[in-house]
């Protein structure tokens, strides 16, 4: 497929959009959703999050301010969420190959070529979107013939936790804080930032890594794609974790595995939640935090054991947000606080966790 050459998205209930080829030369397939967010296209894209999913932008003009250049410092990316891009296609309303922006170092184009991520313009994306809401979140395929028999893949089907987490361990920090034990089911690298910028040391282990064995001040539970019911190893090791009083503190794919090991079950949302506005609100209290967030699944509350509760809800379809224990340090948000990109109205989060690890006796 050639730039600006006709590519058609065909979508598993045989609905199809044609429009114009930019990125990549190739085929692509996965689960296909949308993020209805007007920026932070480059953090979106290497989000780990949206691994096996071919990922529609609501926002109509995609491109503008092109792209930063790829730079890491101390196993961290400066500007992106991972060390590569994540989606496996893209598709836009309206591609702007002209770009301007003060750490603009290449077009989208440009960036996606490199990472060999194909892309489709002008589709009519209100359109699609109003399918993908209607019917949920569906597989997909991104061809250059509408003839095109090459089987749809579901991501579903295969453990993305496993791919997207690290492969060895990773250290972060100066050696001198307290130590965070990181399990990587896909972490986005602002969380990283987040934590060393509080003044602790993280260890980053892969998502099967038996955590019991390293020593450390306090445990996070990272983000990460696909059905979390893929990691019942780590499911388990967090529940063992559970009977020390170290704290523990997870995000999205975090907050599902540790509701799974306290009993709790989830379920495939019709077409998730993936934006920068998702309105969530602290239970128990008017307290209300703008959030953003990327996920598919959701955590039943329902069947949590008697020793947690709810932490927070979503103000607009009431699905859980966040669940704590009520007498240990232990708690999680479904949503980004470190949103990169999007509102920091959680950003608070970090803060308590920190103060509980480091005021921990």
């Amino acid at each position: 497929m050639q730039k600006n050459k006709t590519v058609n998205l065909i979508l598993e209930d045989g609905a199809m959009f044609s429009g114009t080829s930019f990125g990549e030369e190739s085929f692509a397939s996965g689960e296909v959703v949308f993020n209805t967010a007007m920026v932070g296209y480059p953090e979106s894209l290497t989000d780990p999050s949206y691994l096996g999913q071919i990922l529609v932008t609501t926002y109509p003009l995609i491109g503008n301010y092109g792209v930063p250049e790829d730079s890491f410092a101390n196993n961290l990316s400066l500007f992106y969420e991972s060390e590569k891009i994540q989606v496996s296609a893209l598709v836009v309303s309206d591609y702007s190959d002209e770009h301007s922006h003060w750490n603009s170092k290449q077009s989208l184009h440009e960036w996606l070529k490199k990472y060999r991520i194909p892309a489709i313009q002008g589709v009519d994306t209100r359109e699609l979107t109003k399918i993908l809401r209607e019917k949920g979140s569906m597989k997909g395929k991104l061809v250059a013939s509408p003839d095109d028999a090459r089987p749809m893949y579901d991501p579903e089907s295969e453990n993305q936790v496993a791919k997207a987490s690290c492969r060895e361990i990773i250290r972060y920090g100066n050696g001198t804080g307290k130590r965070i034990a990181l399990v990587d089911c896909g972490v986005k690298h602002n969380i990283i930032r987040c934590l060393l910028r509080r003044g602790v040391d993280v260890v980053r282990l892969p998502w099967d890594y038996d955590f019991s064995t390293v020593e450390y001040d306090g445990l996070f539970i990272s983000n990460g794609p696909g059905d979390p019911s893929h990691c019942r190893i780590t499911i388990e090791r967090i529940r063992r974790a559970f009977a020390d009083n170290k704290p523990v503190f997870g995000i999205c794919m975090g907050n599902q595995l540790m509701a799974m090991a306290a009993g709790a079950k989830t379920y495939k949302l019709k077409y998730g939640h993936r934006s920068h506005n998702q309105p969530v609100r602290l239970v128990g209290t008017s307290k209300c935090l703008i959030t953003a967030q990327n996920h598919g699944y959701a955590v039943d509350p329902s069947g949590l054991d008697s020793d947690w509760e709810e932490l927070f809800v979503n103000m607009n379809d009431g699905s859980n947000e966040g669940i704590r224990h009520k007498s240990k340090p232990f708690f999680s948000a479904q949503f980004h606080p470190e949103a990169a990109s999007g509102a920091t109205d959680a950003d608070f989060l970090f803060d308590d966790f920190v103060k509980t690890v480091e005021n921990l006796r």
